[in-house]
């Protein structure tokens, strides 16, 4: 009765009679007045759009700043390890021999000239990453760990699956064909390590053979002081040492390039000025040195000449030798002075003539016989 009275009071509270959804609330309500403020809100709710749930915290911070710049950042980096991996083509230039060179030159030199930041700064992390782990951390224990682990739980699974359900834990997960490596990948990898190789090779030829003058003299130099550090740097240190040396040396060359090319050219004109310097010095004490040389030896001969003949002079008027024996020693003049005046020398009647007949040649029988006279 009191239900049919106030359904009688307030209609509108009636949840059988209201085809908005909205029954129930108004329902609970005890005033009309607030029952249609809620009705009116809903139907402004839908009309407008705004009927959906407020963003969760997770989904403001997803969708704020800091989310934005991570991605972005994260964009750009994957871009940029595209580009290094898309940097591995043959270069066109070749060494001074005219060989061409390897797909490494380009990818090195991509790499270590920072035109991706983010990729040459992750490449030089891993590679000091890599050097201290192999410094500190016991890797070959912990590989060896990790395979005896791993094949104990495979063991054990094994035999319990075998033993409670009747079949092992490992034959079920076993694929159903092993994986191989194909034969495209291996030649790849090959391909790839044998020019690795070939890059190291040819690097250190162009090197030896000073094709660039200024990195046969850094390697020179860096050869040098390893020789000395290496008495009291560890070799993992000397390692991370080249390691920065070979990824900051570039970037504060390509940072400074103006300034540095600069200063490289002063430094060549200068080199250049003070060789062609020397080189005339040398050139000039080298003239002054061939011509004292050469009149020192005219004067030395002169009287090495005079006192030959002195000697021999005097060994002619002691009667120790004959005058035709003194013009045959050795360094004598061909031709001497007489007492009158003449030159004599060594002529043609000096030397015995050639026999003009054949010597007579006994034969078997005993007999002699002799020949024609040979023409002179």
């Amino acid at each position: 009765m009191a239900e049919t009275a106030g359904q009688q009071q307030y209609p509108n509270l009636n949840p059988h009679t209201s085809t908005n959804g909205d029954s129930e609330v108004c329902a609970v309500l005890s005033f009309p007045r607030a029952c249609r403020l809620v009705k009116n809100e809903a139907a402004w709710r839908e009309e407008s759009g705004k009927t959906t749930k407020p963003a969760s915290a997770m989904q403001s911070l997803t969708s704020g700043p800091v989310a934005e710049k991570a991605k972005a950042e994260a964009d750009a980096t994957k871009t940029e390890l595209s580009n290094l991996a898309a940097a591995r083509t043959t270069p066109d230039r070749t060494t001074a021999s005219g060989q061409k060179l390897t797909h490494y030159h380009s990818f090195f030199y991509e790499l270590l000239s920072w035109s991706n930041p983010r990729a040459t700064a992750i490449a030089y992390t891993l590679v000091s990453l890599l050097i201290v782990a192999a410094r500190y951390l016991p890797i070959t224990r912990y590989a060896l760990k990790g395979t005896y682990i791993v094949l104990g739980i495979t063991a054990a699974a094994e035999v319990a699956g075998k033993v409670v359900l009747g079949e092992g834990f490992a034959t079920k997960i076993r694929p159903k064909k092993y994986y191989t490596i194909p034969h495209e990948t291996l030649e790849s990898v090959m391909e790839d390590l044998v020019e690795l190789g070939n890059f190291f090779v040819i690097e250190f030829q162009r090197v030896v053979f000073a094709e660039n003058v200024e990195v046969t003299i850094g390697v020179f130099l860096a050869a040098f002081l390893t020789y000395f550090l290496v008495k009291i740097t560890p070799t993992w240190g000397l390692a991370l040492l080249f390691t920065t040396l070979a990824f900051f040396v570039p970037l504060i060359y390509v940072s400074n390039q103006e300034l540095i090319d600069h200063q490289i050219a002063n430094g060549k004109d200068l080199f250049n000025q003070q060789a062609n310097q020397v080189s005339d010095l040398v050139n000039q004490h080298a003239g002054s040195a061939i011509e004292t040389t050469q009149a020192a030896l005219k004067e030395y001969s002169a009287k090495a000449g005079e006192l030959m003949g002195t000697a021999k002079k005097a060994a002619v008027e002691k009667g120790v030798v004959t005058q035709e024996t003194a013009d045959k020693l050795p360094g004598a003049t061909t031709a001497t002075t007489t007492a009158n005046g003449s030159a004599t020398g060594v002529t043609k009647e000096d030397f015995p003539s050639a026999p003009r007949v054949e010597p007579i040649v006994k034969t078997e029988t005993g007999t002699t016989g002799e020949k024609e006279p040979l023409l002179a």
